[in-house]
């Protein structure tokens, strides 16, 4: 029955306003403002927040701009080496504005490949890869294989 009376008359104190929990209430919800809570002023906070967006876009543009990079270098490694296409490092590549290109470094590197693979093909590339050649062995290859033609050709030849 104590227990019902002291209920009852702390929930009608309470009701006043007279009791000491909503005055806490009230200052905790002082606190409550962001800017308050972190000792700044409102103009602060506000372009504290600014700063903390921009940085933020500026971040995730640049990751952006790292993950078209690479998509550009695995199309580039496609192209040359004649695998299928993928449509994500073409989104990816179209996400960033399409004016993506390979960083320097690697742009180098390919340029320096595309070089030498040009050389190779040429004429003089051709006579380079020819004065690397052991022609000794080259040439008792051709003669060994001709003996065995010739060979084989007398067993199944009685003309000669």
């Amino acid at each position: 029955m104590a227990f019902l009376m002291k209920t009852m008359i702390s929930s009608q104190v309470k009701n006043l306003g007279l009791g000491g929990r909503p005055e806490e209430k009230k200052e905790e919800g002082g606190t409550s403002d962001p800017a308050a809570a972190q000792g700044m002023t409102r103009e602060e906070y506000e372009e504290y927040q600014k700063q903390v967006i921009e940085e933020k876009m500026e971040r995730d543009a640049a990751f952006t701009q790292k993950k078209a990079e690479r998509a550009c270098l695995r199309v580039h490694l496609r192209e040359k080496y004649r695998l299928p296409k993928s449509e994500m490092d073409e989104n990816q590549i179209q996400m960033a504005g399409d004016d993506v290109d390979l960083p320097e470094d690697l742009r180098k590197m390919v340029d320096e490949d595309e070089e030498e693979e040009e050389d190779k093909g040429s004429i003089l590339g051709q006579l380079q890869n020819l004065q690397n050649m052991d022609l000794d062995s080259i040439k008792e290859k051709a003669q060994a294989t001709f003996s065995e033609i010739r060979q084989t050709a007398e067993q199944k030849c009685s003309v000669m």
